[in-house]
């Protein structure tokens, strides 16, 4: 498996993980469970969403695609939550 996306939260790397599901892509979310140890680990790079290493060349473009979505709407100044979801 190789990791196509470090999500900062896990509700960015399951957004990733749901776009690849619509896309016949199976993603597993590691790391997920690290976040609640935050205080005693750094709080990095702890959530990665990976696929088999065959998919890879499908799931980098739609990981790529929603983290560029979600980095615009963090840089919006009346960013709302949820906004950044694509259509």
């Amino acid at each position: 498996m190789k990791i196509v996306y470090r999500a900062e939260n896990i509700i960015d790397a399951n957004l990733v993980k749901g776009a690849l599901a619509q896309e016949g892509i199976t993603a597993f979310v590691s790391g997920e469970y690290l976040t609640g140890a935050i205080g005693e680990l750094p709080a990095w790079n702890l959530v990665a969403v990976m696929v088999a290493d065959l998919d890879v060349e499908r799931a980098l473009p739609v990981a790529q695609a929603i983290d560029a979505a979600l980095r615009q709407e963090r840089d919006r100044p009346d960013a709302c939550a949820g906004d950044a979801l694509p259509a």
